[in-house]
């Protein structure tokens, strides 16, 4: 049996490519699936061959921890490659590790779908000439990125946003918030510190403290705290009930959402719930990024829109009482600012195309798989 390849290295590729997994499942059931990823990969099929939740790692100090083991698995994943079992590699987003696999599956006469293609506007521009050698097919999730990559020879076809997959299964504001016990009338923030324990480190505090400033102006404040799978945050630091995997259900029942950067901000869009966007790292990689990143924003939903439909408080920026003041007219029902957002916000989702994301891109792997 033909074996495709799938490597994703973190929480937010594990998702996207368990709903690809099911949908290759269907469409080729004499392919087998193996890879890199976690439980939601795992559910729908995949015979793991590492974990995911053992590579995920952010900045640029983190990651040299990581050499070592990142070196023995791609070595291993290499002599896969060779093998002559490998018709396909699918490569999700987690772009230093895989354009590096991506490279030895060309070397090895195997096709590469990239799924999720790395963020070459905002950094590492020089990487685009790297992939249209390496990858024979890219399916990025962005609107503007198919024409970028097609402009450097790459075979790039825009497939939507794989978060519209999950539309269907978000509840509505009242079930949303049927669901985490709190009342219709109840005025709620909604926190996302990360979905990885360094963001949990560095932004937790600086978002408790936020809540509380808030709480002190509103008396009957409620405030819910979202927890990634892939994380533990310690009760002692956070006073909050916190919700597991469940971010749309959230996201629903928050009047407004304090957000890190990242993928949740796009969810907010979805969702339609104003939000705030702060981040916080390492000195060192701040230093690093700011002379690397060639964007004006952090937050995706204002990279898709190209402007700034939330605000963005990011480093020394990122002082509490300050994103307390900003968060205060978005929790205010029929408050101007919060209307306004409301409006930008859904001109970012219907950016970001239709559902099906998932099982576009399994049709563009059976075909190379063939």
């Amino acid at each position: 049996m033909r074996e495709v390849l799938i490597i994703a290295g973190e929480a937010s590729g594990d998702l996207h490519a368990s709903g690809l997994a099911s949908e290759l499942r269907r469409l080729r059931p004499d392919l087998s699936l193996t890879g890199v990823g976690g439980a939601r990969m795992e559910n729908a099929g995949v015979t793991l061959i590492e974990r995911s939740d053992r590579m995920a790692v952010m900045g640029f100090a983190e990651v040299i921890r990581q050499v070592p083991r990142h070196y023995a698995l791609l070595a291993a994943l290499k002599r896969r490659l060779r093998s002559g079992s490998v018709a396909l590699l699918v490569v999700i987003d987690y772009p230093g590790f895989n354009m590096k696999l991506a490279a030895a599956a060309a070397a090895a006469g195997v096709p590469v779908l990239y799924y999720i293609t790395p963020q070459v506007w905002a950094w590492g521009a020089g990487r685009l000439a790297e992939l249209s050698r390496i990858i024979t097919r890219a399916a990025p999730i962005l609107p503007f990125e198919e024409s970028l990559l097609r402009s450097h020879g790459i075979d790039a076809t825009f497939v939507g946003h794989p978060l519209l997959d999950r539309v269907g299964d978000m509840p509505d504001r009242a079930g949303a918030r049927a669901a985490l016990g709190l009342g219709e009338s109840d005025m709620v923030l909604a926190l996302f510190p990360g979905s990885r324990a360094q963001e949990i480190d560095r932004h937790l505090d600086d978002f408790v403290r936020t809540a509380r400033v808030l709480e002190a102006r509103l008396p009957s404040l409620r405030v819910v705290v979202s927890a990634a799978p892939t994380v533990v945050i310690d009760p002692d630091r956070c006073p909050y009930p916190r919700v597991p995997s469940a971010s749309f259900t959230v996201l629903r029942a928050a009047d407004a959402a304090l957000c890190k950067s990242g993928t949740t901000t796009l969810e907010a869009a979805v969702a339609g719930c104003p939000l705030v966007v702060a981040y916080k790292t390492s000195g060192w990689t701040y230093a690093i990024a700011r002379r690397v990143v060639k964007i004006p924003h952090i937050g995706l939903v204002n990279v898709v829109a190209g402007r700034e439909v939330a605000p963005e408080f990011v480093q020394a920026a990122f002082v509490p009482e300050r994103v307390a003041d900003t968060l205060l007219p978005l929790l205010s029902p029929g408050n101007p600012r919060r209307e306004r957002m409301l409006s930008d916000l859904a001109d970012v989702r219907s950016r970001l195309g239709t559902p099906g994301a998932a099982a576009r891109v399994a049709r563009m792997a059976s075909e190379l798989a063939a």
